[in-house]
């Protein structure tokens, strides 16, 4: 059985993470497995890049730039311009010898220039059984990444107010929809969404109504995020050792999505009702905008980006908890790093997260934009006895080990090429 991966990027963003972990984790079972990407970030065993040459990498710079210059004149303004994706420029595959060899094509995140949706039809005119992990819901809708509260996804897509300049019945989303629906006319295709919530959303929409969608989630190396002696990752990493750390995590910490307000918010509420709110600190990690961290009630620490992943390891061990305010999300890959180094997690019940956090069992889901629950969770938790704090660590990390550890999640897979084979 010979499996080619298919995601924009090797290295950058939770899809491109998820998709080297399942492509390496399927190998040590005995898949052969393949990721292809449009540039090679680093070597890695198993991963295969389209742009090679200088050329070349400054073509797939210009797909990515032909994209966004696509949708210029239709976006709303410039805050939703990387969150639809027309989809009109992207790469041919049709005769690439990966893929003619391949038995089954896998589809990850394909967007910013890669695919065209005309390049996924011709792949789904070979004939060869197509699975989609599904990182947000750009694949069953017109465009969007995530939609909000916007259902028009489950009908033709149009009117799509949050994100164009002059929505109406027959404008891009509903163009965008079309053409999909036409790709995927001739398609052996099963959607798989990586978390209940968004495969429920997958089942909706009027694009994938002849398909049957599946939920398996993301993997994740428990070896590598496991825990370890706090006191060490501290030192390690340059921490005070004698202080209660909160630990937050974004690309961008001003990123609206992440709901960097809502944690300043509940924050400020925490101070006050501490006791003595200088026993507590705050550990963050993340890209850009260091000036608002200026405005956070409590000391901090900031590491900056990080991408070395033993070293997110330790900041997640070095953590007492970790919180995610994001108001839109999948299964999001931070919260599986911090559980599987048994470092609790507090976020919002929003999207996938609340198959990820068990209430007040591995963690605390709190009230969807609600800063005052988000600060009652961060306070329960630093309320803890010793005992009690432990037991709610080791069940956060128990519940990665038996959900989402990278062999569970492989051979789930693994068992879906099978029977996609068997049905040829």
């Amino acid at each position: 059985m010979r499996v080619v991966h298919l995601n924009t990027y090797q290295t950058t963003g939770g899809a491109a993470v998820a998709a080297g972990r399942l492509n390496r984790a399927l190998n040590q079972i005995g898949v052969e497995s393949t990721l292809l990407v449009q540039e090679s970030t680093r070597a890695e065993a198993d991963v295969e890049a389209l742009a090679t040459s200088f050329l070349a990498k400054k073509m797939a710079f210009a797909r990515f730039g032909g994209e966004r210059l696509a949708f210029l004149p239709y976006e709303k303004d410039k805050s939703v311009r990387f969150q639809f994706s027309p989809a009109v420029t992207g790469v041919d595959l049709t005769y690439n010898s990966l893929i003619r060899q391949a038995d089954i094509l896998h589809l990850h995140w394909v967007n910013f220039g890669f695919f065209s949706i005309e390049g996924l039809a011709s792949l789904m005119r070979l004939e060869k059984p197509v699975v989609w992990t599904m990182h947000d819901m750009w694949p069953f809708t017109g465009g969007c990444h995530h939609s909000g509260t916007c259902e028009n996804y489950q009908r033709e897509c149009g009117n799509c107010v949050p994100f164009l300049r002059n929505p109406g019945p027959a404008d891009l989303s509903h163009q965008v929809w079309e053409r999909k629906q036409k790709a995927y006319s001739a398609a052996h295709l099963v959607p798989v969404g990586c978390s209940e919530w968004l495969a429920n959303r997958a089942r909706k929409s009027g694009l994938f109504r002849p398909f049957s969608v599946l939920n398996i989630p993301n993997p994740i190396d428990t070896d590598l995020f496991r825990p370890t002696d706090k006191v060490e990752a501290r030192q390690a990493l340059g921490l005070p050792t004698n202080r209660r750390l909160i630990l937050f995590a974004a690309a961008k910490v001003s990123m609206l999505g992440k709901g960097f307000t809502y944690f300043q918010q509940a924050l400020h509420q925490l101070h006050r009702q501490l006791e003595n709110p200088k026993e507590v600190e705050l550990l963050i990690f993340g890209a850009g905008d260091k000036g608002l961290l200026h405005e956070l009630p409590f000391q901090y620490h900031f590491l900056g980006p990080l991408s070395d992943m033993a070293r997110i390891s330790q900041a997640y061990n070095a953590a007492d908890m970790f919180v995610i305010p994001s108001l839109a999300e999948n299964l999001p890959n931070t919260i599986m790093e911090a559980m599987a180094c048994g470092t609790p997690a507090v976020g919002f019940e929003v999207g996938g997260i609340p198959e990820m956090i068990q209430h007040r069992e591995s963690g605390y889901l709190a009230q969807y934009k609600s800063a005052e629950d988000l600060s009652a969770g961060m306070n329960w938790l630093l309320s803890l006895s010793p005992n009690n704090y432990a037991a709610i660590a080791h069940a956060a990390r128990q519940h990665v080990l038996e959900q989402y550890d990278e062999s569970v999640v492989a051979g789930q897979y693994a068992g879906l090429y099978e029977s996609l084979l068997g049905e040829r």
